[in-house]
C-alpha cells in the first residue's frame, strides 16, 4: 500500500517561497488566507477594506520572508503581520479616535438564534464598539498584547490603553446584559 502525501511540508514551501516560486507563494496563501482575513475583520469592520488589508499584508509576509526565523509558529508570525497592517490601515484613515467619555453604542445588537454566543454574533458585538475601544480590546484580549506594547503600536499612553480596554468591556457586558446574557448565563447555556 502507498502513502500519499496530502499536504505539503510548511518550511519546503517557505524555502520555495523565498525563492520567488509563485506556486508556493500561492498554496501558503491558499493555506492561510481564510484564518487571516478573519484576523484583519475582526479589526476592520467592511470586508472589502479587511480584504485589502489583507492582501497587502501578503504583500509584506512575501516581501520579508526571508526573515522569518522558523523559532516559533509560521501562522502567528504571519498573524503578527495581518494585525499591524491592520492597526496601520486604521491609523491612516484616522478610524481609531480614543475618546475619554463614554460612547452610546449605535444600531440594534442581534441576538443569538441558540442563545449560544457563536463567532458571528461576537464579531458583531465587537464591531459596534467605538474603533478604539476596539483596537485596544482585540490586541489585548485576542491578541495578548500588554498595555506597555498596545501604547507603543497605537501610539496612545498606556494609562489611554488601559480606560479603553475598561471602557470596551463594560460596554460589551452592557450589551450583553441588555438581551439578558450575563456571563453565568452565557456560560451555563454552553453546556
Amino acid at each position: 500500500m502507498k502513502i500519499i502525501t496530502l499536504h505539503t511540508n510548511e518550511q519546503q514551501l517557505i524555502k520555495k517561497a523565498i525563492k520567488s516560486d509563485r506556486q508556493a507563494q500561492k498554496l501558503l496563501y491558499d493555506k492561510f488566507s481564510p484564518k487571516m482575513l478573519g484576523v484583519c475583520r475582526q479589526y476592520i469592520k467592511d470586508l472589502h477594506f479587511a480584504e485589502d488589508v489583507m492582501i497587502s499584508g501578503f504583500v509584506k509576509v512575501f516581501n520579508h520572508l526571508g526573515s522569518f526565523q522558523n523559532t516559533g509558529s509560521f501562522e502567528g508570525w504571519i498573524r503578527t503581520i495581518m494585525v499591524r497592517e491592520s492597526i496601520s490601515y486604521l491609523r491612516k484613515r484616522q478610524f481609531v479616535v480614543y475618546d475619554d467619555d463614554a460612547v452610546a453604542v449605535e444600531g440594534e445588537v442581534l441576538s443569538s438564534n441558540d442563545g449560544l454566543l457563536d463567532a458571528e454574533y461576537v464579531q458583531h458585538l465587537i464591531d459596534q464598539l467605538p474603533e478604539g475601544y476596539k483596537a485596544v480590546f482585540l490586541l489585548n484580549t485576542i491578541e495578548g498584547y500588554g498595555h506597555k506594547e498596545i501604547s507603543e503600536m497605537l501610539e496612545i499612553s498606556e494609562g489611554t490603553s488601559k480606560s479603553q480596554l475598561f471602557k470596551a468591556r463594560r460596554m460589551l457586558q452592557e450589551n450583553l446584559n441588555l438581551k439578558g446574557m450575563s456571563p453565568k448565563s452565557i456560560s451555563a447555556s454552553k453546556k
